[in-house]
């Protein structure tokens, strides 16, 4: 069975996109079958590509995001996937607040699948200028959750 995973940020342009693509990239490399999105919890950035910084931070380390393109999160999304992770407590919140009734799909942080000594959620490079950590953070974060879904 194909696990469906969204993973989601605040724009949709920096964390969600990043952890989508490198997800994406070490799944196939382990041999794992899944259907991945990401999305924002806001409408800012809806049609645009990953940010720039963010991109070029990514390809330095593998990963090409420049297919994707930004969409806003939607109480259809529970229905569509089996697991929704979030970057930080935030996009929890918002994505509660956008849960359907009765939906029982899981919404997670990113980094509860990954040993990062009580770092729980990933930072926004947009804000902190630093591209390079949330992308060590992501690796960590899919390593983990890899491992989990290949014991499934």
């Amino acid at each position: 069975m194909t696990q469906r995973i969204l993973f989601v940020c605040l724009g949709n342009i920096c964390r969600s996109p990043t952890a989508e693509g490198v997800f994406a990239t070490l799944a196939v490399r382990a041999g794992l079958s899944v259907a991945v999105d990401s999305a924002g919890t806001s409408d800012w950035h809806v049609g645009d590509p990953p940010y720039g910084p963010m991109q070029r931070a990514a390809q330095a380390r593998g990963y090409d995001l420049s297919a994707l393109r930004a969409r806003q999160a939607t109480a259809k999304d529970f229905e569509d996937f089996d697991l929704i992770l979030v970057m930080d407590e935030s996009n929890l919140a918002d994505m509660e607040q956008l849960r359907p009734a009765g939906s029982r799909t899981p919404v997670r942080l990113f980094l509860d699948y990954a040993e990062t000594a009580g770092v729980r959620e990933v930072p926004d490079p947009y804000y902190t200028r630093d591209f390079d950590t949330p992308i060590a953070l992501i690796e960590a974060a899919s390593r983990g959750l890899i491992a989990q879904l290949l014991r499934q």
